[in-house]
């Protein structure tokens, strides 16, 4: 899939699109891409002299390359995070470096899932998670507890 095809699944859009590419897709697992530009409005604050990627977007990527593999079921729906467990940072992600996503579905209670993933640069291992999230209808209304 590349942007376009993306975008008609996923409703994120730039600045906040973290999926670039997806090579391998099923009902189970995805392998998408990410490319870290040094123009990623981030890096402006995080940090000036010394641009890193910030650990919660590497998670909102796995996040993301998960809801491409769920929202092909769905129609008119958005993920909204439930839980992250287990997240590790394990490698510095700077500008020019490349994202490999790849997640896997562990569990699905039909709208919500649990999915654990990895965003890797080369072969190492840059943030690791598990995810819990809600599939939502858009503009359903959510009750408050």
């Amino acid at each position: 899939m590349n942007i376009e095809e993306i975008k008609k699944v996923l409703p994120h859009r730039p600045p906040f699109l973290f999926v670039d590419e997806v090579l391998e897709i099923s009902d189970q697992r995805i392998v998408a891409k990410k490319k870290v530009r040094a123009d990623e409005y981030f890096f402006a604050g995080h940090f000036p002299d010394e641009p890193i990627m910030p650990g919660v977007l590497m998670v909102e990527a796995i996040a993301q390359a998960g809801g491409v593999m769920l929202l092909r079921r769905y129609t008119n729906a958005i993920p909204l995070f439930m839980a992250i467990e287990k997240a590790k940072f394990r490698r510095i992600v700077r500008p020019g470096d490349e994202l490999t996503l790849e997640v896997q579905l562990l569990q699905d209670r039909g709208r919500v899932v649990k999915i654990t993933g990895t965003a890797k640069v080369g072969s190492e291992i840059a943030c690791e998670a598990t995810i819990m999230a809600g599939i939502k209808e858009q503009n359903a209304e959510v009750p408050h507890k």
